[in-house]
């Protein structure tokens, strides 16, 4: 993980899922976007969005997706739609200038693509896609790609919050950023 980039700009979305195939990856859409902006010289978190996003494709939430990520029907019923979230969340991150959209894995970045195509509107982020899962992988030298909470534990870091919201997962995700990056120093 170069530093390129005055911050890292770590997202996790959270998107409408169902465990019986009843909704399939195409047709899933972001329901919650969480963010952090970290500095990538301070490793600071500077600061943090988050919005709910109301579904208009399966619009009711199955139980199974409640239950993994924890946002309830009222908050989805009550969120701005897919437009209005993304105009206020570019409205937060275009103030910081040079940043470059990180997440955990490329789920984040083909959701998105998805959802900009579904509602007709451009990607937001300028520069390339900086994957974590990847990245952290290389670092530590494994063949393998670890998951958020498997690559906490590997640097016995303790998962704070509640896992699968975007807010908590863009967080711990930045914990594991700071400690690579600290520990390179």
């Amino acid at each position: 993980m170069n530093i390129l980039e005055d911050y890292y700009l770590i997202v996790d979305l959270e998107a409408t899922c169902a465990d019986d195939k009843s909704i399939p990856r195409k047709q899933m859409e972001i329901i919650e976007i969480g963010a952090v902006m970290l500095n990538a010289r301070s490793l600071q978190i500077e600061s943090e969005f988050q919005s709910f996003i109301r579904p208009v494709v399966h619009p009711q939430l199955t139980p199974f997706c409640t239950a993994l990520t924890s946002i309830t029907q009222a908050d989805v019923d009550g969120a701005p739609p897919f437009q209005t979230a993304l105009k206020a969340f570019k409205g937060w991150f275009f103030h910081f200038g040079s940043y470059r959209f990180c997440s955990w894995g490329e789920y984040d970045r083909k959701q998105f693509q998805r959802d900009c195509q579904r509602h007709g509107i451009g990607y937001p982020f300028a520069g390339g896609h900086l994957n974590l899962k990847t990245a952290f992988s290389a670092s530590q030298g494994l063949h393998r790609k670890l998951g958020l909470q498997q690559a906490l534990d590997q640097l016995d870091l303790i998962f704070k919050g509640i896992p699968h919201r975007g807010l908590d997962d863009a967080r711990n995700t930045a914990q594991v950023v700071c400690a690579v990056q600290s520990r390179k120093i």
